[in-house]
């Protein structure tokens, strides 16, 4: 009995152990279970926050690179526009340099046909070939004054769709359209008194079509290239006239005596009287005496004289001869 009563007692207490042993085994599995599922969670927080910054990160890379590419692409067309201005611009100033020169061109050659029609037109009764020759001119000058409006007012309508403001070719534009309004009134004026010579109206107020001025403009330039060949220069005058010119020096000799007059080299055209080979006859001396300091053939001049104490002139006998070897003629004279 009492064996009894102690294993029972023993297998009571045992049970209890067993008991209590699997209770903690059970809390320690909890506390596990528990602590890894936190550790989880932590990690599972801890990578869904890592992708979240990585998406975030991307999306704002993404977004920084489109907003560079459009501020590239808008730097790129307004470089572009700016450039396309640039060159509008650079294109309109080479154009109306052109137009300019052109204009100014056809106003010399209004300007030289007004003076020759003014000249010609003076020399008392106009015969049937000089009015010819002048209604010629007439329109011509009438067609330049023409094409000069029109270039204008296509150089202004230029600038004007251009949108800018260039101050000098607007102030170039002001400038020659004064010059043309000058030169309409002085055409005008010239018109008025042609009509007084008989020259009709009606034909003073005719263009040329572009044949005729195609050949106008040829004969012009052959004029001009023949002119330029016929084309001299002569200065008379004494030693000290001449020097003060810048024409002449003395050279050479010894001790003061002996010395020699001598063309300068470096002198200039205006020093001189520009002439026509064709149409100077006779160079002016009004003189004691004169003499040649350039080279020219005795044959092709003769000296002429007033009275023995005086020289009229010197006439040019043979022009081809006489200026041959040089286009200047500088004479010596003395009082």
């Amino acid at each position: 009995m009492t064996n009894e009563g102690g294993t029972n007692m023993k297998n009571g207490e045992n049970n209890t152990q067993k008991v209590v042993s699997d209770a903690t085994r059970i809390r320690l599995a909890e506390q596990t279970a528990k602590k890894a599922g936190l550790t989880k969670g932590v990690w599972t927080t801890a990578i869904i926050s890592f992708l979240i910054l990585v998406v975030v990160g991307i999306i704002g890379i993404s977004k920084y690179n489109t907003e560079q590419k459009n501020q590239l692409a808008i730097i790129e067309s307004q470089k572009k526009s700016f450039t396309e201005t640039i060159t509008e611009r650079d294109s309109l100033i080479n154009e109306s340099m052109q137009t300019f020169a052109e204009i100014e061109k056809n106003l010399s050659a209004i300007k030289e046909k007004e003076n020759i029609i003014t000249m010609q037109a003076s020399k008392g009764e106009v015969s049937k070939d000089r009015k010819q020759r002048i209604l010629q001119d007439i329109e011509y000058i009438n067609t330049l004054l023409d094409q000069n409006k029109k270039k204008i007012a296509s150089l202004t309508a230029q600038l004007n769709k251009s949108g800018g403001t260039i101050k000098g070719l607007q102030l170039k534009i002001a400038e020659l359209e004064e010059s043309i309004k000058v030169q309409e009134t002085e055409i005008s004026d010239l018109k008025t008194a042609l009509v007084e010579k008989d020259f009709e109206i009606g034909q003073l107020n005719t263009r040329m079509n572009e044949q005729q001025i195609a050949i106008a403009q040829k004969d012009e330039k052959i004029t001009i290239q023949t002119s330029e060949i016929n084309k001299a220069y002569f200065a008379c005058g004494t030693y000290k006239e001449l020097k003060a010119k810048g024409l002449l020096n003395k050279d050479g000799g010894f001790l003061g005596l002996g010395k020699k007059e001598i063309l300068l080299s470096d002198f200039a055209d205006s020093s001189f009287t520009q002439v026509n080979i064709t149409e100077l006859k006779t160079i002016p001396v009004n003189s004691k005496s004169a003499k040649f300091i350039t080279e020219h053939p005795s044959s092709s001049y003769k000296m002429i004289r007033e009275n023995k104490d005086k020289i009229s002139g010197i006439e040019i006998t043979d022009p081809v001869e006489f200026w041959k070897i040089s286009k200047y003629a500088v004479v010596e004279t003395k009082n």
